[in-house]
This record gives C-alpha cells, sequence and structure tokens, in this order.
C-alpha cells in the first residue's frame, strides 16, 4: 500500500504530493482505508468500494459535521480528504506512486470536489430558507435582553425569537444566515448555513466615507456608536477577508476602510493583530486595535474596551 498526501501550504498554495513508501498486509482497498483512516482517529468506519463519494465525521469537529470524505475509483485506489481543512490523500494497493493510479485519484478528487460544491449549495439553500422563515416570525429584540445589557448596547434592528437574540446575516443583498444568541451569551448559526463571506452592518453604507470591519457584532456596535460610521461585523476572524474583499470591490474606490483588529493581548503572537494586519495589507485598508487602560484584565475588542472607559480614547 502506498499513500500520497496533498495538504495546502501555509499559505494556501496548490497541494504538493508526498509518496510514502508501501505498507504490506491489505489484500484489499477496503481494509486499508479503514486502517489509514484509524491513524486520522476515524474508527468504526464500513468502507464501501463503489466508486461513490461517501461522506463520514471528522475526528476534531463535533457530532454529524460530514465534513469527511472518501471515494474509492476503482478496487485498487482510494481517495479521502477533509472539507474544513483542505487536505487529500490518496491510498493504493499499487506499491510506489503509479503514474495511472494517480491519473484515476486526480479525477475522482474532481468528480468528490464537484458533488461536494453541489451538496453544499443544495444545504445552504435549505438553511438559507430556514432562516428567513425564523427571522420573520421573530419580534424586535427586547432592550433588557441580558445579552445586551452585559454588552451596554441597543439592539440595533435585531430580533428574538424566544429568549436567542437574532443576528442577521446578508449576502449578495440576502439573508442566507443567523447567528442565535442566548442570554448568557452563547452563539450558534443555523445549522449547515452560509457563512463565508456573509456579515451584518450596524448602521448605513450609503454616502459614508469610512467603515469599520471587525469580527463580533458587539465589537461592532460599540465602533458604530463611538465613530459614528458603519461598522461591518465578519461574525468570525476567518471571514474577515472574504467580507473585507467582498466590500472593496461593492464601495467606491474613495471609501476608506479600518480594520479594527481584536487585541489578543494575552495570547502569545497575538493573532487578531496579526491576522488583521495581512487582510488591512490586502485591502490597502487601515488598521486599529484597542489600547487598555487595564493590564491584567480579559478584555481583548473594542466593545470590552468602551465597557471599561468612556469611549473617548481607543479608536484611531
Amino acid at each position: 500500500m502506498s499513500i500520497e498526501s496533498r495538504t495546502p501550504d501555509h499559505k494556501g498554495r496548490a497541494p504538493v504530493p508526498r509518496c510514502v513508501l508501501p505498507t504490506h498486509g491489505h489484500h484489499s482497498i477496503e481494509t486499508a482505508l479503514v486502517d489509514v483512516l484509524a491513524t486520522q482517529g476515524v474508527a468504526g468506519l464500513s468502507v464501501i468500494a463503489d466508486g461513490d463519494i461517501h461522506r463520514f465525521d471528522a475526528p476534531d469537529k463535533r457530532r454529524g459535521n460530514l465534513s469527511g470524505w472518501y471515494v474509492c475509483p476503482t478496487h485498487e485506489i482510494a481517495i479521502y480528504g477533509f472539507w474544513h481543512t483542505g487536505e487529500q490523500h490518496t491510498v493504493t494497493l499499487a506499491g510506489e506512486h503509479d503514474p495511472i493510479a494517480a491519473e484515476q485519484a486526480r479525477q475522482a478528487a474532481r468528480r468528490a470536489r464537484q458533488a461536494r460544491a453541489a451538496q453544499r449549495q443544495r444545504e445552504q439553500a435549505h438553511a438559507a430558507k430556514r432562516a428567513r422563515r425564523l427571522w420573520a416570525s421573530a419580534s424586535p429584540a427586547d432592550r433588557g435582553h441580558a445579552y445586551l445589557v452585559t454588552k451596554q448596547v441597543a439592539p440595533y434592528g435585531l430580533r428574538q425569537h424566544g429568549s436567542n437574540l437574532l443576528v442577521p446575516l446578508y449576502a449578495e443583498g440576502q439573508l442566507v444566515n443567523l447567528q442565535r444568541i442566548g442570554p448568557d451569551g452563547g452563539k450558534r448559526f443555523i445549522f449547515r448555513a452560509r457563512l463565508k463571506g456573509s456579515a451584518t452592518i450596524i448602521g448605513r453604507l450609503a454616502a459614508t466615507s469610512r467603515l469599520y470591519l471587525c469580527e463580533g457584532w458587539a465589537t461592532a456596535a460599540a465602533l458604530h456608536v463611538a465613530t459614528g460610521c458603519p461598522a461591518v461585523a465578519a461574525m468570525t476572524a476567518n471571514n474577515l477577508a472574504a467580507v473585507g474583499h467582498a466590500l472593496r470591490q461593492r464601495l467606491p474606490s474613495e471609501v476608506a476602510i479600518t480594520v479594527a483588529a481584536d487585541n489578543d493581548r494575552g495570547t502569545e503572537g497575538n493573532p487578531g493583530i496579526t491576522a488583521a494586519r495581512e487582510i488591512a495589507t490586502a485591502l490597502r485598508a487601515d488598521l486599529t486595535w484597542p489600547r487598555f487602560p487595564c493590564a491584567d484584565c480579559a478584555c481583548t475588542d473594542f466593545n470590552d474596551l468602551a465597557r471599561c472607559q468612556a469611549p473617548r480614547e481607543g479608536v484611531a
């Protein structure tokens, strides 16, 4: 058995094949793949070598994620990978790297990507319908909601369903997802809904000369109060770049964008500022982050800053 691995490098470039010497003792691709997946933490999987794409749970995500996939285009070759990391591996019974097996693996992987994209579009369309139904049935948010009281911000058009605040996420002008925030601050998105490239906006983009791009909704609310400018919340650090590029394409070139980073001063390398600096450079945007008067507190974002002191400092 041999294994060819294809994983994106640290800059997200095309993966480079890596061959591993054969491992003996397998007489079927099914048992070979089961054993390889077991080394990845995937246990109890029944492999079917029927040429179709099959999905399974990635061991590093919550149950039901179905982020893993495999396909056996022949009885000598299997390809498996994980959608959330982009990695892809080829397992063969042909011994050393076989160019025919490699080509069959590439074709099978391409079919897997196409099938995954189509499945994801269907799932996101269904999830968007659920989000729109929930949003339509919700009421205006209660200003006394525990989360709003804790964050010391107004609802800014949020809605409420039961005890959960609903934060609307839009992409291409359509509501595609909701973030549900409980009284304790717990946050959840609509299952399988689109997140990449979606965002929520506080304030109006029309006629503005500057906007702020940040991670969380409460941070956006604090920035809007402090500056009077619209603030766009991408909801996660990983989504900042996609939202920023979409804004840059949509807005007139004279509209300035400021990336408002979380200041993860208690974490080695300060990933919040580090990531935001890369995004600001790519967007040719300005960069700012909160400077805290407290030395030993857990503050990280502009909402924390607003609650630490009067909002006369910290936003540049």
